[in-house]
């Protein structure tokens, strides 16, 4: 049977009893976090823009009293997919503006804060889709969640953890605006084998895959510029020439003075 298209008008609300007003009082929320986040990024630069382009990427989830309890995550295991709502703790300001410039578009268009996922936001929240890969209720840290596919700075809270519905929450019919565009695009990359085997082996593939997104603002492209990204305790130095991204070292920060 064919559905009827929904045309929202003032008139499908007439029953609301709600009436908000300059005088409304403010419905203000304090948050706590539940969990903090262990990661490979040690600073944001580098970091994929958006949760699941890096599949490969592993991330543990460690949990804070009084949330340290293995009741609370009791069946988590019987899903393969989780939202996790967080704060962008390293991109706080006091104030927020209703437009910005998203990376993708060159930073020199502007759109709605609402209609973006841009970091500076009224209210520095965040949301990501990943995936479980292994609960473990009880260990010296309380239960651990381990996950792939996060966006997530290490050390970043977090403050809710929902479980993902693939028949509610998958929409393939959605129109993804500019967004679309940003997975067409990926850099081939050239590492030398001798830098490379300086990752650990489990870790290469995501490295690779990372910069191979184009770690760069959109609005540099010098080919002789030289950038630099921290992963999984090494700095990684790059330039890129048109569609090839080279690396040109890779050094454990620790060495770097």
């Amino acid at each position: 049977m064919e559905q009827k298209q929904f045309s929202p008008t003032d008139s499908h609300f007439k029953h609301s009893s709600f009436q908000h007003s300059p005088s409304t009082p403010a419905a203000s929320l304090s948050l706590q976090p539940i969990a903090y986040i262990h990661s490979d990024f040690s600073e944001k630069f580098g970091i994929p823009r958006q949760s699941g382009l890096v599949n490969s990427l592993q991330a543990k989830i460690v949990f804070t009293e009084p949330f340290r309890n293995q009741d609370c995550i009791r069946g988590i295991e019987e899903f393969s997919h989780l939202w996790l709502i967080w704060g962008f703790s390293k991109n706080q300001r006091d104030k927020w503006t209703p437009t910005v410039r998203p990376p993708r578009l060159g930073g020199n268009k502007r759109k709605g804060v609402f209609a973006s996922r841009a970091p500076f936001r009224p209210n520095p929240l965040g949301l990501s889709s990943v995936r479980l890969e292994k609960c473990i209720p009880t260990s010296p840290e309380g239960p651990l969640l381990y996950i792939s596919g996060a966006d997530l700075l290490d050390g970043t809270p977090i403050y809710d953890i929902k479980p993902y519905l693939a028949f509610t929450d998958s929409h393939p019919e959605a129109s993804g605006s500019f967004s679309t565009k940003a997975l067409e695009h990926r850099l081939v990359i050239h590492c030398p084998e001798g830098l490379l085997h300086l990752i650990p082996i489990e870790k290469r593939q995501s490295l690779l895959d990372c910069l191979s997104l184009d770690p760069r603002p959109s609005y540099q492209h010098d080919p002789e510029r030289i950038y630099g990204m921290n992963y999984a305790g090494f700095d990684i130095h790059f330039k890129v020439n048109h569609n090839d991204l080279f690396v040109t070292e890779i050094i454990p920060s620790h060495e770097i003075q």
